[in-house]
């Protein structure tokens, strides 16, 4: 991710960097799909769609591989935990991760600064 002419969008170089990011901004849960839902692996909560708000997302694309694609979620509960959920897109992609933020209702897109 580059930034754009007017130079709202962050420079990102890779999802390392776009992850430790967030995690200086306190998104530091990491979260999975599970049979319950959104899982908080460390606090070992289970979330339904209607508990989460995506509050931004990034895609980035492997430059030396096209199939090394992957999206993050930086994500906010209802009960006030923050944090990070990663999956491939494209061919790779899980679809249970796809299933379960079709339902969210609150995806949003953030201009963020470096």
């Amino acid at each position: 991710m580059m930034l754009n002419e007017n130079n709202s969008m962050p420079f990102m170089k890779s999802l390392a960097t776009c992850l430790n990011k967030m995690v200086k901004e306190g998104y530091t849960e990491d979260f999975q799909i599970t049979e319950q839902g959104l899982e908080a692996l460390r606090k070992h909560n289970n979330y339904k769609p209607e508990q989460i708000q995506v509050v931004n997302f990034f895609r980035f694309e492997g430059q030396s591989d096209p199939d090394d694609n992957a999206i993050l979620y930086v994500i906010e509960t209802d009960d006030g935990t923050k944090g990070t959920l990663i999956d491939a897109y494209g061919v790779y992609n899980d679809p249970n991760v796809s299933k379960f933020m079709k339902d969210v209702e609150t995806i949003q897109k953030r201009n963020i600064k470096n």
